[in-house]
């Protein structure tokens, strides 16, 4: 899908063009055109990319593969962006690659899912136009600014997950609590793996070492670059209160350990004087107390060892399960 929209000094004259139209309305003077490629057919990326902007075939390549790096490459006559979003999923962080071309009178973003701060920029374009659309690199900040708000929702999710998972620590963990440790480990440092690179490319824009952004745009950059360098130090945070949270999980667990150690040795204590008797009389029945002619019989001095030893037995099983210890 591709929508287009051309502005004049701040003003929408129109939208949704077809790609003749636009390559002829791309030369013309006073006029901004912001392009926008959501899933796109290979024909489509071909006339659009090749057809209207004539873009270099690095860039076109670089646009259309998946990349896990983000860049900066400056063509002289524009400049390509491989930024990546995060959007909160169900199995974790989703990143969602966003490609941009930042040209003097225009802007073409590439991306292959729907990606919220896009549906943002288009709805604040629609309402207000003038105050976003006088430029390229006017229009590019409101989008990265849109584009870093969509990290906030996946950190406050994560953040009440970490949250959860600290107070199941301290009231009892399940027998998945380690799983899910590490997989919310897993998914925090994919965070970090996302976001530190993109670090490089904001301070890169926010230095001024590309012509097409504008000097009196930087401070808008720089601002952005630091809203990057609070997501990354949130993300150091969540990583930070996750080890806390294993170290008192493995603590608790231990103590728990060290408790049953101490019952079980309370009980082998008490169980000394049972064993050694039995075991004194099972050698030397003989000697039974009582046992003899006047005394008791040698089934009951039988019954009476093995009795007490049995009811001993089941005592401490009885003991060790009601304690869930078996």
């Amino acid at each position: 899908m591709i929508r287009s929209f051309v502005f004049s000094k701040g003003r929408l004259l129109s939208q949704d063009l077809t790609l003749d139209v636009l390559r002829m309305v791309l030369y013309e003077e006073d006029v901004q055109i912001w392009v926008d490629v959501e899933q796109p057919t290979e024909e489509e990326t071909k006339g659009l990319l090749e057809g209207v902007f004539n873009f270099h075939p690095l860039a076109i390549e670089d646009c259309i593969a998946i990349s896990d790096d983000p860049k900066a490459d400056d063509y002289e006559q524009y400049l390509f962006l491989v930024l990546h979003a995060v959007e909160s999923a169900s199995d974790g962080f989703r990143p969602t690659e966003l490609n941009l071309f930042i040209g003097k009178n225009y802007l073409v973003t590439y991306h292959q899912r729907p990606l919220r701060s896009v549906a943002s920029t288009i709805e604040r374009v629609m309402k207000n136009p003038l105050a976003v659309a006088r430029a390229p690199d006017r229009l590019t900040y409101t989008l990265l600014d849109f584009f870093l708000d969509e990290y906030q929702p996946a950190l406050d999710r994560f953040s009440a997950d970490i949250n959860e998972l600290e107070q199941t620590a301290l009231q009892g963990p399940t027998a998945d609590f380690l799983e899910k440790i590490l997989r919310h480990k897993k998914e925090v440092q994919r965070l970090k793996q996302i976001v530190a690179p993109q670090h490089e490319v904001l301070a890169r824009i926010g230095r001024g070492e590309f012509r097409i952004i504008r000097a009196n745009l930087l401070p808008y950059y720089r601002d952005l670059l630091d809203r990057l360098v609070r997501i990354n130090n949130l993300a150091d945070t969540c990583h930070n209160s996750l080890i806390n949270t294993l170290q008192v999980y493995l603590s608790v667990q231990q103590s728990q350990v060290n408790h049953v150690i101490k019952v079980l040795t309370v009980l082998a204590t008490l169980a000394l004087p049972i064993i050694a008797i039995s075991s004194f009389y099972g050698m030397n029945l003989n000697h039974f107390p009582g046992l003899g002619p006047t005394g008791w019989t040698w089934p009951a001095a039988y019954a009476w060892v093995f009795g007490i030893t049995g009811a001993t037995t089941l005592w401490i099983y009885l003991v060790l399960k009601k304690n869930k210890w078996l």
